[in-house]
């Protein structure tokens, strides 16, 4: 039996630890190292050449849709697994979008775990079950939001400053602010306030 070697990618080290745990029990996974940042899995991605990359979308120093499509265009046969508290369809669509094999939310157990890594090491589309049924339709606006105007909407809901976005997307201020401008537009929105209330609405960042 082939063993899969995976990397964790997530900034809670105890969080981490916990999901470890539960991968190395199965016989065929090993997980080869763990990773709290993006800048770190980069790094580690490009030593390992894991099977699977298991990736939250949260961390420090970067913007999980960044870095996941930094990693794919790198690696055209990356095959990672998005593991994440983020319960969002359409969130789930960028992900997929931007190069992520599999969505899974934090919700589920450590069998469906195992299963959608094996899935995603087999080059398989694995989608949370829950999501995959759901219904709820984001407004129009919402989704026709580019793909970094959408990162940008994301970072700017949770609270994020323009010059923490610019860091985080390796842009310039102007370029950031041209994009809220932009964003405020489309959507309708006055500000970020209103901003916030409708990513929250629509399940696009943690209330």
């Amino acid at each position: 039996m082939e063993t899969l070697r995976l990397l964790l990618v997530d900034d809670h080290p105890v969080v981490c630890s916990g999901y470890r745990r539960y991968l190395e029990a199965v016989a065929d996974i090993e997980v080869a190292a763990e990773a709290g940042t993006g800048a770190e899995a980069y790094r580690l991605i490009a030593v390992l050449r894991p099977d699977v990359i298991v990736f939250d979308l949260s961390l420090p120093d970067v913007s999980g849709i960044e870095l996941l499509r930094r990693i794919c265009r790198r690696d055209r046969g990356a095959r990672v697994l998005v593991f994440t508290m983020h319960e969002n369809t359409l969130l789930m669509r960028r992900a997929l979008q931007a190069g992520a094999l599999g969505y899974l939310c934090k919700r589920h157990g450590p069998a469906i775990l195992v299963e959608a890594v094996r899935r995603v090491a087999a080059g398989e589309t694995f989608l949370d079950p829950h999501l995959a049924t759901r219904r709820e339709k984001a407004p129009d606006a919402l989704q026709r939001l580019t793909p970094r105007e959408f990162e940008v909407f994301q970072l700017l809901a949770q609270g994020r400053s323009v010059a923490e976005i610019a860091r985080l997307l390796h842009l310039s201020r102007k370029t950031v602010g041209v994009h809220q401008t932009r964003i405020l537009k489309k959507l309708g929105l006055d500000n970020t306030v209103q901003l916030a209330l409708l990513a929250v609405r629509y399940r696009v960042v943690q209330p």
